[in-house]
């Protein structure tokens, strides 16, 4: 009987969080932009060239500001919010993780999402001059 409570033991400790197994402590944030080819950097200090994907901690918000010769500059907040597969992960721990689970997933960000996600943007050409007669 006792080596039955020290399996039961062994798995809620293994599966303590639950969000933190099956989805990790990061995810991708994609970013597209028309035209391709902007810089895009973020307050985390991640550069790339669009189309491209940063990878961010789940708990992590940033700005983006994306930039290209001859077009006006963007710039979007990213942000976390509850996610439906974060959820679903943290219920696991009520049955295999318990308080733990749920207090690692908790801390580390496991059962949040990154939006927007993609960040989707259209620049805007910068206006030109109007001549003076």
């Amino acid at each position: 009987m006792k080596r039955h409570y020290v399996g039961l033991l062994a798995m809620a400790v293994l599966l303590a969080g639950c969000a933190t197994v099956t989805r990790g402590t990061t995810s991708k944030v994609q970013v597209v932009t028309e035209p391709a080819g902007a810089k895009v950097s973020t307050t985390l200090g991640y550069d790339c060239t669009s189309p491209c994907t940063i990878m961010a901690g789940r708990k992590d918000e940033f700005t983006v500001t994306i930039t290209k010769d001859g077009y006006e500059p963007e710039v979007v907040e990213v942000r976390t919010r509850s996610s439906q597969d974060g959820q679903g992960a943290v219920a696991g721990n009520l049955i295999a993780g318990g308080l733990i689970g749920m207090g690692v997933d908790a801390a580390n960000g496991a059962d949040l999402e990154h939006y927007p996600n993609p960040i989707t943007v259209t620049l805007r050409p910068v206006a030109k001059p109007g001549k003076r007669s």
